[in-house]
């Protein structure tokens, strides 16, 4: 038996035979071509070839996961039509007359190499995409076949070096009982859609790891709890993980069983969970996993993925939606968040030392209020179908809030004059930067609730890019900084008889929820799938108990001492 250690992107464990996706061989030659034109035609038939598989790959994504999967394939059409990158290679063809494969690995090389250099995890993804899609164009120059895993149709744990976006979302979850492939991170395209698929995963074992050590028809086994990857088991070891898998199953019946509960401590404290999400596609997997509201709408991906601004009436109907579809319970909607690490191709912004510290979120939109105003129209109108709340990204100052309360109090009234009515709607605001936070008290009397947003409330208070591997230790959720700075916002909004929230990945995470708890948090909003999990959780703790054990943790000096605390309290 052979034990492979990865990373676990997605929850629960399969045990199956393995089916090792094996990559088309891509090789070519520079050669020199007599006939320029024929050559960029071979390039434009290939592009269009890709377009077209995309396009159809985009649709089957949207109906099987969402938009917010979809999108990844919006991106990768942006990607194959391109000037900035077909223009370079048709020049290439022309100017040096070589063969369309060599002039497209040139230039695709090159715009990879760029991004992945930029050390952002945005521009990482965009280096993943241009890959994929230039490997999809190459294959079709060569005249070379795609695998298909659509194809697959007998039950398989899939083996890869890596799962291409369009690859992850081909997968059939009735024979892809999960997946292991050498590269990856929780946060890559292939975990997500793991996550979305509920296939268990494991991602990262290392450069050729997996792919060497497992051969076609080998009995694996996938622990997406855990991160481990066994090949060709004993039959005892096969029989401990069967009673695990069914464990793990219990488990989920347990959480299924909660569904329709309110989430209430061992106590009797009840709090709110609730879901984040990207699109109206969403909802069905917030109500299936028992959200009690929404405590995030990403709304930018309704601006990603296209080449033009969405209307008034796309906004209003997609806001729409997803109030009339949680029937009354609370949706927390974010104005635009775009800039830092999102981009949008038809709105170019001017090139950033530091984007993460620039012009995004609420700063881009309080210079460009005609897009702020269109959303807010939007948002305004779609509040009389339920239960509205509306939150602004990156506030750092009360006058940002001020002027963004001003701006959507004066759409407000625009409507009203018009004769349409409007709701009564509570804002909010992120509370992602320090500074916010040190100030929680004195934003509470002026905002209706507060929203945490930890991802970036950490890499801005410990000066640490959470993407840079060599300062990565520093992304610290139960660092005591962070705990009081979360504290301070809380205890803010309570005095003012506001709630508090917290939307960042803290907030589904099995050891901060006890702590966040005993701080007094309000509201926790998740991945949808981690719901069910955190409400069985709570239903097992004491909020009493927990707020002593906030208490002592905060008196604590580092976050190991911290994390081990929990651990001790909880198990």
């Amino acid at each position: 038996m052979i034990r492979l250690k990865g990373i676990a992107a997605s929850d629960g464990i399969a045990i199956a035979k393995a089916y090792c996706l094996v990559q088309p061989d891509l090789s070519f030659a520079k050669t020199t071509i007599q006939d320029i034109d024929a050559e960029q035609q071979r390039l434009v038939a290939a592009l269009e070839k890709s377009a077209e598989e995309l396009a159809a790959i985009q649709q089957l994504t949207q109906e099987k996961l969402g938009a917010e999967e979809a999108a990844i394939f919006g991106a990768h059409l942006l990607v194959v039509k391109d000037p900035e990158l077909i223009g370079p290679i048709k020049q290439k063809i022309a100017e040096e007359a070589v063969n369309a494969e060599y002039a497209l690995n040139e230039v695709s090389t090159m715009f990879v190499s760029l991004f992945e250099g930029m050390d952002n995890e945005y521009m990482s993804e965009r280096a993943a995409d241009i890959k994929d899609v230039s490997n999809r164009v190459l294959a079709h120059l060569l005249g070379v076949h795609i695998p298909n895993p659509s194809n697959i149709n007998e039950q398989v744990i899939v083996v890869a070096t890596d799962l291409t976006p369009s690859e992850t979302a081909q997968l059939d979850r009735n024979f892809v009982l999960g997946f292991t492939t050498d590269i990856g991170g929780r946060t890559s395209h292939s975990a997500i859609m793991a996550r979305s698929l509920e296939i268990p995963a494991v991602v990262g074992t290392g450069t050729g790891t997996a792919v060497e050590s497992i051969q076609d028809g080998d009995l694996l086994i996938v622990d997406g709890l855990t991160g481990d990857v066994l090949v060709n088991p004993t039959e005892d070891v096969v029989a401990s993980y069967r009673k695990k898998a069914e464990d793990f199953t219990a488990q989920q019946a347990e959480w299924a069983t909660l569904l329709n509960e309110k989430t209430i401590s061992k106590d009797g404290v009840q709090v709110e969970l609730a879901a984040n999400i990207g699109s109206p596609n969403d909802l069905e997997g917030v109500l299936r996993h028992g959200g009690e509201g929404i405590g995030l709408y990403r709304t930018e991906f309704l601006y990603m993925g296209r080449d033009n601004l969405p209307s008034e009436e796309e906004q209003f109907m997609a806001y729409k939606t997803v109030l009339e579809g949680m029937e009354g319970k609370a949706v927390v909607i974010r104005t635009l968040d775009i800039g830092g690490d999102k981009n949008l191709p038809y709105l170019p912004l001017q090139e950033e030392m530091n984007p993460f510290l620039g012009h995004r979120a609420i700063r881009l939109c309080l210079e460009y209020q005609d897009i702020f105003r269109t959303q807010l129209r939007a948002l305004l109108r779609a509040s009389n179908y339920g239960n509205l709340k509306i939150m602004f990204p990156m506030i750092a100052t009360l006058q940002e809030f001020r002027d963004a309360k001003a701006i959507l109090l004066e759409e407000k009234e625009n409507l009203l004059a018009q004769g349409v009515t409007v709701s009564e709607i509570e804002i909010g605001i992120m509370v992602e930067i320090p500074s916010t936070a040190v100030m929680a008290d004195i934003f509470a009397k002026e905002v209706d609730f507060f929203s945490i947003g930890t991802n970036d409330l950490i890499q801005y208070t410990m000066a640490a890019d959470r993407m840079n591997e060599k300062v990565s230790y520093l992304y610290q959720p139960y660092n005591p900084a962070i705990l009081r700075l979360i504290k301070m916002v809380i205890d803010a909004a309570h005095k003012e008889n506001k709630w508090a929230g917290m939307c960042g990945e803290m907030a589904g995470d099995e050891y901060a929820v006890p702590l966040l708890l005993g701080l007094g948090l309000d509201e926790f909003s998740m991945s949808a799938t981690s719901i069910l999990k955190t409400r069985t959780l709570i239903k097992h703790l004491s909020v009493a108990d927990m707020r002593v054990l906030a208490t002592e943790a905060l008196q604590l000096t580092t976050s190991d001492e911290i994390l081990a605390r929990v651990k001790q309290a909880v198990h």
